[in-house]
């Protein structure tokens, strides 16, 4: 009985001695750990409780923008990008104010969300899709420096032909016409053939006197 007590007695002395050595590191170890999952948890509520503000915001914008409202969709585009400009509901936000100011003829401020969306924007789809619409409004403005400009940045690839062609308009604006075929055959070959829209373009060219090279092999074939 008394080598057990001896035996632990020695066992604890060990325990005593490594906690006097490590028990420092291994406490600030685990407060390391602990704040770490605390700060996660945080951080994942701090997201989501964002997320669902952002998505309310962006329902009364959409619900002002089906009623007409067109101050009430300011203000609630204004509250979208100021607090919460991270979120995909305010890039969302800039398209539909736009679009609604653009409907309302505020043009100034259609460009102002547009911008705001080329700008901050993170969604790499969705700034596409603003950058193709800035560019149209400022080609209409007669503002084709800038335009071409708009278009000049990195985008997905899907988009490329889209924004070939975006650059074709502006080029015929401008009557450049060579650049304007150039940019327009880009754009036809960029396209999937399944796109509906490369028919479009096709008959751009084909108005330019530049039919592709499959549209001419089809109207030799029906000669």
């Amino acid at each position: 009985m008394a080598t057990y007590d001896l035996e632990q007695q020695e066992q604890l002395e060990q325990v005593k001695q490594f906690w006097k050595q490590y028990g420092n590191l291994i406490t600030w170890l685990l407060l390391l750990v602990l704040g770490g999952f605390a700060a996660w948890n945080g951080y994942n509520y701090w997201q989501n409780s964002r997320a669902t503000k952002a998505a309310g915001l962006y329902e009364e914008l959409d619900k002002a923008a089906l009623s007409g409202d067109v101050k009430k969709v300011d203000q609630s585009f204004a509250d979208l990008s100021k607090d919460y400009g991270g979120t995909t509901f305010a890039e969302q936000g800039a398209l539909l104010a736009a679009k609604v100011a653009a409907d309302h003829q505020t043009l100034d401020q259609a460009k102002a969300a547009l911008q705001w969306l080329v700008d901050h924007g993170k969604n790499a789809d969705l700034v596409a899709v603003g950058r193709l619409r800035l560019a149209g409004m400022q080609m209409d403005a007669k503002q084709f420096d800038d335009a071409l400009k708009t278009l000049g940045a990195s985008i997905p690839d899907e988009f490329q032909g889209l924004v070939n062609d975006r650059r074709g308009d502006i080029y015929m604006a401008q009557g450049k016409k060579d650049q304007a075929i150039q940019a327009y055959q880009q754009a036809w070959k960029t396209m999937d053939a399944t796109v509906d829209y490369r028919r479009f373009v096709e008959g751009k060219l084909v108005a330019l006197g530049h039919a592709p090279a499959s549209a001419e092999a089809a109207a030799s074939a029906a000669q």
